[in-house]
């Protein structure tokens, strides 16, 4: 039995490979939404699933890191006698940052990884080969609908979790530290300028791109029975995330530089 050796140029081949299939797929599922038919049923249909379906999870996560952000913040603020500024960095933290990044990476764990199980289920049962003997694009039926889908619900999404993320400051300020709740949304809201609200907007519409891109290339080019569909999954949850983390320092710095954050 001889042992393969490790061969960089082969690993680099490969990665570089898949970065051109990855293109590809991305690309024909975005050029798909100007042609016809749309598939609008199945559009809806994982509109439903992606946004009403992380509704809980992401109402939850922005409301607990909202207070989370405010306990924290009230030793260090009571210290210069700032309280009043909780409003202010709970609001900006939770639009310009933390309300995408998280909305993105929880739908991510939830919906990435069943897009990829989904997908690559259909692929190891031949579903796939199937839809294209009967003169269907897999791509268009399936990896389309997911995209537009995942794009448009992840920007609503974001925005009910920058919401909930202030209601969790304002129970902590008004409950735990005796603010003024007035005060506390007059702060909130005068503190944001069009920076804030235009880098908070456009984070999630990138994001759900990443989420459903990732997620249906990794189900599409599963191999190897169950065991095939397990890994993509583990894989597009693992590279959707990292990915997330990557762009979002990338466009954060950009549009520091295009809009100069003060």
């Amino acid at each position: 039995m001889e042992l393969e050796l490790f061969s960089p140029a082969e690993f680099a081949k490969d990665k570089i490979l898949a970065i051109q299939d990855y293109a590809m797929l991305a690309g024909r599922a975005m050029g798909n939404l100007f042609q016809r038919p749309l598939y609008l049923g199945d559009m809806m249909q994982q509109a439903d699933l992606i946004g009403f379906g992380s509704l809980p999870i992401v109402v939850l996560t922005g409301f607990f890191t909202g207070a989370v952000l405010a306990v924290n913040s009230a030793a260090t603020l009571g210290r210069f006698g700032s309280l009043s500024l909780i409003g202010q960095l709970v609001s900006i933290s939770m639009v310009r940052e933390l309300g995408p990044v998280l909305t993105g990476l929880m739908v991510t764990g939830r919906n990435a990884s069943g897009m990829a199980s989904e997908l690559g289920s259909m692929v190891v049962t031949e579903q796939i080969d199937a839809m294209r003997a009967l003169g269907t694009d897999p791509i268009k039926k399936l990896v389309t609908p997911r995209l537009f889908a995942t794009v448009i619900m992840l920007f609503f999404l974001t925005i009910i979790s920058d919401l909930m993320g202030l209601i969790g400051g304002n129970f902590v300020s008004t409950l735990m530290l005796g603010l003024n709740s007035r005060e506390y949304w007059t702060s909130a809201w005068q503190t944001l300028v069009f920076s804030d609200v235009f880098t908070g907007l456009i984070k999630p519409v990138i994001f759900g791109f990443i989420i459903a891109s990732i997620g249906c290339y990794y189900g599409i080019s599963a191999k190897g029975g169950t065991q095939g569909v397990g890994r993509a999954t583990t894989q597009a949850v693992v590279a959707a995330s990292v990915l997330i983390l990557v762009v979002d320092f990338f466009v954060t710095r950009l549009l520091y530089v295009l809009l100069g954050f003060h």
